[in-house]
């Protein structure tokens, strides 16, 4: 039996407290409104509103807002809420809050719609790293457009309030940092609709999605003791980490010792680093015994130059690096690079910096999060010198110069229901329109993992729309890209076992998928094409959330029959008919007999049906389409120009 030690149940008693009373004030508090509330707030149109907040106990507060005047009362502990009737679009408008001689005034609000947007990394992916960055932010004056990124936080047990936000205005000042799916959707809606849309973004780089969801929805019966037991757990790894780190480096350091007063101290061609470690490169340096580290690390690596050699310009390459570099030759900075993980660096070093005998090169390198390192082919790491090519793969001397300690609790978004209970819990009082949610990556490392991820993404969708208690609310998502090398056609597939657990949410109602199987990258987890994944979802919210009567969706399976050794598949959402992207017969299709061997399969287009048929397989009874990690053999789409939602017939694996 687990035995919580007499302060975690003293710590958890009063935390329970919290979350049954609100959220504890001091009696000497200041007037203070829900952190979702500010400036250039949207609020959600034809919903009755809250306004909630705390003040000292039990007095009266007024809300002044579009002219009309509302009263509520602070309770004992502090906590107030004011209802506010439902409002038509329109802005913008001052809100003002005031408890006995306090104030607070909110300006530039207004009524539109508000949708949340929420997952991990490609959700929270900004305009900044997408395609045509530089040409979106200059043209990304929207006053009417707003955004509101919830801080990355976690909680054991749900609270009240959140960690921090605020809302911007969309321009090219502040464009850059917003969520580029939903910045794109409101963008399209925005246009479509006439009306101020406010982009609510909860989410979090890496995130499963269990930590999405309310404990209770998970099928825990006592939440305190689970919140315990996280907590505890949480702790212990906390502690073992640093308890790694100090046996490494003795003291920790959460300064950059490479660097002072902005000078690369670490990067002199002089410098004593006979005490420096070493590390084969390219490598992460997770797998050199560095688990779980983020911060910075220096790598220096000597090369020799011949005697009497005429020097020429060189270009140093050094393939991908994980997230940041800054990279000198004998103490020259040659280059620099920015949140580029999967980017290889090539820089140009001028004769000048080099010399006959030895020569240092120094990177500095930054990871916020995740793997961090020099890594990638080794073949990518080199200095060419004229006609000369110098390998750089092999041993390095690394130190490091400065470890990130609060990123010691990362694992809270791999953590049931943590997410939850600090980045939704504290706003499902502000209404809204809808969500947009773009997540999976992390449930799709196991097969195991992304079959149970059909009934946890239901559950999530059922779960949210309760608490919000505003119904059934349109719920529009992302199914994964097509990423990582193509495989054959009966090797199994996580991922497309995930697109097909996202897919099963279409079985609740008001549900919508945008496919974009057709826009990924094969090495990269990112694609920077968050465009036409608004456009889709955009088509999605016109049809669900806006009554238009427009095509939101590529074919969808529908039916299977065989007729003399082909099989015939008719799909939704093709009566207008099909084709394919590139004018070629339709590809990604593979058949299989009852020995349950898939082989690629021959297809055509008929009207708005497919045949598919393959010589190896005389009674064919499954088919499967755009089944893979990456299919990139699939090609159709409806004359709406919209891709096909991969499937499969059987269930075998």
């Amino acid at each position: 039996m687990y035995t919580l030690p007499n302060l975690l149940k003293y710590r958890l008693f009063h935390l329970l407290l919290l979350v049954s009373f609100g959220f504890a004030t001091p009696l000497n508090a200041q007037l203070e409104a829900a952190k979702i509330f500010s400036d250039h707030m949207v609020l959600q149109r034809d919903q009755p509103l809250k306004i909630w907040g705390w003040a000292k106990p039990n007095k009266e507060v007024q809300l002044n807002f579009n002219g009309n005047n509302f009263n509520g009362l602070s309770g004992a502990d502090g906590y107030w809420e004011i209802s506010v009737p439902t409002q038509k679009v329109g802005g913008p408008y001052t809100l003002q809050i005031t408890s006995e001689e306090e104030k607070i005034n909110f300006t530039d609000v207004m009524i539109g719609d508000v949708w949340l947007c929420s997952g991990q990394s490609n959700m929270e992916w900004t305009v900044a790293n997408s395609n045509n960055a530089k040409t979106e932010i200059a043209n990304g004056n929207y006053p009417h457009i707003r955004h509101f990124k919830v801080p990355r936080s976690s909680s054991s047990l749900p609270e009240a309030k959140l960690a921090g936000g605020s809302w911007e205005v969309s321009s090219t000042e502040s464009v850059g940092d917003f969520t580029a799916v939903g910045y794109f959707f409101a963008r399209f809606i925005h246009k479509s609709e006439g009306v101020p849309i406010g982009l609510l973004n909860s989410s979090w780089g890496g995130s499963r999605i269990e930590p999405w969801i309310r404990a209770e929805d998970l099928g825990y019966e006592d939440p305190g003791k689970m919140a315990a037991e996280l907590e505890a757990k949480r702790s212990e790894e906390k502690a073992q980490f640093l308890k790694m780190l100090k046996s490494k480096l003795g003291e920790i350091p959460e300064q950059d010792k490479g660097m002072t007063d902005d000078q690369a101290v670490w990067a002199a061609k002089d410098l004593e680093d006979s005490d420096w470690k070493t590390m084969d490169l390219p490598a992460l340096w997770e797998q050199n015994g560095w688990e779980k580290t983020d911060g910075v690390f220096w790598f220096r690596k000597a090369i020799t130059l011949g005697k009497g050699r005429q020097m020429a310009d060189a270009t140093l390459s050094l393939g991908p690096i994980d997230d940041s570099d800054q990279t000198w030759v004998n103490g020259h900075k040659v280059g620099e690079m920015e949140q580029a993980y999967n980017k290889n660096r090539v820089y140009q070093v001028p004769s000048k910096y080099l010399k006959e005998g030895t020569n240092i090169i120094t990177v500095r390198v930054d990871d916020t999060g995740g793997g961090g390192g020099i890594y990638g082919d080794s073949k990518l790491l080199n200095l060419k010198v004229g006609d000369e090519e110098i390998s750089l793969a092999g041993s390095w001397k690394y130190k490091v110069g400065m470890v990130r300690l609060n990123n010691a609790d990362q694992s809270a978004n791999q953590q049931p229901t943590l997410l939850y209970n600090k980045m939704i819990h504290p706003i499902l009082k502000f209404p809204i329109k809808g969500v947009l949610w773009y997540q999976g990556e992390s449930n799709a490392g196991s097969q195991k993992d992304a079959s149970a991820y059909a009934d946890l993404f239901k559950t999530m969708i059922s779960s949210w729309r309760g608490l919000w208690a505003q119904g059934e609310f349109p719920f529009l998502y992302v199914q994964l890209a097509n990423f990582m090398a193509p495989k054959g056609p009966s090797e199994a597939s996580s991922w497309a076992i995930l697109r097909e657990s996202q897919t099963r949410a279409m079985e609740l109602p008001n549900t919508a998928q945008a496919v974009i199987i057709d826009i990924g990258e094969e090495n990269d987890i990112h694609p920077r094409n968050k465009q036409d994944v608004g456009y889709r979802l955009g088509l999605a919210a016109q049809k669900l959330a806006y009554g238009k009567k427009v095509i939101p969706s590529g074919p969808v399976f529908r039916e299977m029959s065989a007729d003399k050794g082909k099989l015939i598949l008719k799909f939704n959402y093709a009566d207008s008919g099909l084709k394919t992207s590139d004018g070629n017969a339709p590809g990604g299709f593979a058949i299989a007999g009852a020995d349950k061997k898939f082989v690629w399969a021959n297809a055509r287009i008929s009207g708005n049906t497919i045949e598919v048929h393959a010589s190896e397989i005389k009674e064919p009874v499954a088919v499967r389409y755009a089944w893979g990690d990456n299919p990139n053999k699939a090609n159709l789409y409806n004359e709406e120009g919209l891709p096909a939602t991969p499937f499969r017939t059987d269930q075998w694996d």
